[in-house]
């Protein structure tokens, strides 16, 4: 029985050195690991040293290796050329609703900051903005000369390419009358909500 609980501690205790390589990316110093673990760092080298051996009789797709007195978690050489073909798919994304009004307000009203974006959409647009960063289709183009400096957004090259114009100016008008209808139809909406 004491055998059994023996083996389900270093169970555990490799899961937190798997967690804490994993997790920190860069070689971590055997010092901290056994820190970490509670454990002097002969007894943590072993139960490292058996995880390299076991990843290896795995066949697993990662490894441990020793740099030093130091251990770091990495990919099998074995295995760069499958990561390549992922690497090398273009990143897809997908365009909801909110950002597609986001990057409307954004591309017609630039530069412009987070708030103004708000007040013309009515609801905190920071993961929207923040999301067509990550995407590249908008970009900080500097700060406005207002109290607390806000950030002025504006759209990029890659949005002139994604949506197939030259430049800003070939974005299309909107028809004033247009307008006019948006807004009736917007108050229309507003007046339904008050009298329910």
């Amino acid at each position: 029985m004491k055998g059994m609980e023996e083996d389900m501690e270093i169970e555990k205790l490799q899961g937190i050195i798997e967690a804490i390589l994993f997790t920190m990316g860069d070689s971590v110093e055997l010092g901290k690991i056994a820190a970490a673990i509670e454990h002097d760092e002969d007894t943590t080298k072993k139960i490292i040293h058996n995880m390299m051996d076991r990843y290896e009789q795995e066949n697993r797709g990662i490894r441990i290796i020793e740099l030093g007195d130091s251990f770091q978690m990495c990919t099998k050489k074995e295995v760069y050329e499958y990561l390549i073909r992922i690497a090398k798919q273009p990143k897809k994304y997908v365009l909801t609703d909110v950002l597609l009004e986001t990057l409307s307000i954004i591309a017609y009203k630039q530069p412009v900051t987070k708030l103004e974006i708000e007040k013309i959409r009515g609801v905190k647009s920071d993961h929207a903005v923040n999301k067509l960063v990550e995407y590249g289709l908008v970009e900080e183009v500097g700060r406005m000369d207002a109290p607390g400096r806000p950030l002025l957004f504006g759209t990029t090259e890659e949005f002139l390419r994604r949506f197939s114009v030259q430049s800003l100016d070939e974005l299309p008008v909107i028809n004033p009358e247009q307008v006019e209808h948006f807004k009736e139809e917007a108050e229309d909406e507003a007046q339904l909500k008050l009298d329910i």
